[in-house]
């Protein structure tokens, strides 16, 4: 049998900064600069042109994912370059997208079932 665990014996705190974590998980841009950064460390400029957004979309989310600690940022003259802060961040992206592109899959077989019961009436 598995031992259950308290929640209560989890820190109120690390739930909190979960939920904030999972604020940069919610916006579709965020979640493109995320993909890019994969690749490592760019500056504002080839992050938006990657992207095909604008640097003034860009640069308030490359902002908003450092205050949240999932970006580390470096200034090199006048240009700023951002990479993750922790790189194992990918794999909380991509475990997310398994599941999705699954969920996806099993809705496009139940789409195309129904499609053949409707076809067969």
């Amino acid at each position: 049998m598995v031992a259950m665990r308290a929640v209560a014996d989890e820190p109120r705190e690390l739930y909190e900064r979960h939920a904030e974590m999972c604020k940069v998980f919610s916006d579709a841009t965020r979640l493109m600069i995320l993909n890019v950064l994969r690749d490592g460390e760019f500056g504002v400029t080839a992050i938006s042109e990657r992207l095909g957004t604008p640097l003034g979309t860009v640069s308030p989310h490359l902002l908003m994912m450092k205050r949240q600690r999932v970006l580390s940022s470096r200034k090199q003259g006048n240009q700023v370059f951002y990479r993750l802060a922790n790189p194992r961040m990918v794999l909380a992206f991509d475990l997310i997208r398994e599941i999705l592109c699954e969920q996806m899959k099993q809705e496009s077989l139940l789409a195309r079932k129904m499609e053949r019961g409707r076809a067969r009436k």
